[in-house]
């Protein structure tokens, strides 16, 4: 079952994303080398709501996908899953986050 609430706004719990966000959110939980740990630390949203934003906004044939890349250890999302050399966030060729809720691409 496909969902159409892709690009609208969310509610989730007391906070709202705007469709820009919503879709910067999922683009990170995709990347396999972006930790949970960045998508809290850059938009304050936990591993759980991270998971339940996938569900909502995922086929459920997608979702199923990401949460088996997710804990198959080809993943790193979790930062004490990571090798220990790796004790950065981004790249070192992506701009420096300011302020903004969502980095220059």
């Amino acid at each position: 079952m496909a969902k159409n609430n892709y690009l609208k706004e969310l509610q989730l719990e007391d906070r709202t994303f705007t469709a820009r966000e919503l879709d910067r959110i999922i683009e990170m939980a995709w990347e396999d080398k972006t930790p949970f740990e960045a998508i809290t630390f850059q938009f304050d949203v936990t591993e759980k709501e991270v998971i339940t934003l996938m569900r909502r906004n995922l086929k459920e044939s997608s979702f199923k996908r990401w949460r088996k890349r997710v804990n198959s250890g080809v993943s790193q999302k979790h930062l004490k899953k990571r090798n220990s050399q790796i004790s950065r966030f981004k790249s070192t060729r992506q701009k420096q986050i300011s302020g903004n809720k969502i980095s220059k691409r």
